[in-house]
């Protein structure tokens, strides 16, 4: 099948997950209804929530199952703002980092276009960090005003790992969303010592099954629901619950949970030796993202005079899966606005791709990709020489 250096957009699902997911499959009931079936499949949810919230150092009632991450994303941001405004209008103010997901960006774009909210977007420095002191003048300045504030705690696709403790102590009693699908189960993850209001974490990140996440709300907060129908979830998500998806999403985060240490560590090791592998082949690249403390398996580099998409296709090609920021909309190559909110330019950012590693990945396949990499960058320099050639 190749070699999968893609694991920040999914990973392959862990043996107890999947083990997991079928012994709960073979189970019937709805954990919704009140006879024995029922009961049955609530009991092994609930042990579930308090698996996961005990490993995300949260309370099992804050722990909100959701399809993906990006609803609980939407749920988060549409929801401490539906709330803000319901209680005062003038309170209409979401203050976002500039390089979120567009799980973040895009319903804050939606409420402003559709709801009338404004929106402040904090400034990210050149290592791919957000600029603290920036952060700080917005909140002086507009506090009064802000609905919530939202930076994801790691980025994914350059990989740094955001200050939230400090942006929570910055905002006092203004609410804090982190988007943590990238770091929970990878990184040291604390809810109840970072402080946020609320986090999202997601399965199919750290070995589990699509289609299941979780939005951590602190107890006692309310934020309006998306849905409404049976009132599960402390009624602020309504739907089936997905037992077999969740006790799967358990699983996969103990197996995480044990081997994050070690994970870790391994996965750094990965990590530098592809970068050494590189540099060795192609000594113009360049990294991005350089912060102190990053997650351990991504690697964004810029290879110049390249486009991005030529060079993906060129590694699939040689059986490597790797990955990009830009999107592709109406045939107009769009640069990843991550890239661009560190100050690179249009062309370098279009010249960038993401490898990022995972458990699965072994010393042979950094080893063979840093064999071919060579030849892909010289292809993808020659296919971007013609191609500026013909726009000339």
């Amino acid at each position: 099948m190749g070699i999968y250096l893609d694991h920040a957009a999914t990973t392959p699902m862990s043996p107890a997950a999947r083990e997991a997911l079928v012994a709960q499959m073979s189970q019937v009931g709805n954990a919704s209804s009140l006879h024995a079936f029922g009961r049955g499949v609530r009991k092994e949810v609930e042990q579930a929530r308090e698996s996961i919230a005990t490993i995300a150092c949260a309370h099992p009632t804050e722990i909100i199952f959701t399809a993906s991450g990006t609803e609980a994303n939407n749920l988060a941001i549409k929801g401490f703002y539906w709330k803000s405004i319901e209680r005062d209008p003038s309170k209409n103010i979401i203050v976002v980092a500039a390089f979120e997901h567009h799980a973040i960006l895009e319903p804050v774009v939606w409420l402003e276009e559709h709801e009338g909210a404004a929106v402040i977007y904090i400034p990210i420095k050149p290592e791919g960090v957000i600029d603290l002191d920036a952060l700080a003048q917005i909140i002086e300045t507009e506090s009064e005003h802000i609905a919530v504030i939202a930076v994801m705690h790691s980025n994914n696709e350059i990989g740094t790992i955001q200050p939230i403790a400090e942006i929570v102590e910055l905002a006092g009693g203004i609410p804090v969303h982190t988007d943590a699908v990238q770091s929970f189960g990878k990184v040291d993850f604390d809810f109840a010592v970072l402080g946020v209001r609320s986090a999202v974490i997601s399965a199919h990140k750290i070995g589990g099954p699509l289609g299941v996440a979780a939005l951590i709300l602190e107890h006692g907060i309310d934020i309006t629901p998306l849905l409404h129908g049976g009132g599960q979830e402390r009624d602020i998500r309504s739907g089936t619950i997905n037992a077999p998806s969740i006790v799967a999403f358990a699983a996969a985060a103990q197996s995480a949970a044990v081997d994050r240490v070690s994970n870790f560590e391994r996965t750094w090791k990965l990590r530098e030796s592809l970068k050494e592998r590189i540099l060795r082949a192609e000594p113009d690249a360049t990294f991005n993202g350089r912060s102190e403390i990053m997650l351990p398996g991504i690697l964004n580099v810029t290879f110049p005079n390249t486009e991005s998409d030529s060079l993906l296709l060129l590694l699939d090609n040689a059986g490597i899966a790797a990955s990009t920021g830009s999107a592709c909309s109406a045939g107009v190559q769009r640069a990843s606005h991550v890239l661009i909110s560190l100050g690179l330019t249009e062309a370098q950012a279009r010249s960038s791709i993401r490898f990022s590693l995972g458990s699965s990945t072994t010393q042979a396949e950094i080893d063979e990709v840093g064999s071919k990499i060579g030849s892909v960058v010289e292809s993808a320099r020659a296919a971007f020489s013609v191609g500026a050639g013909a726009k000339s």
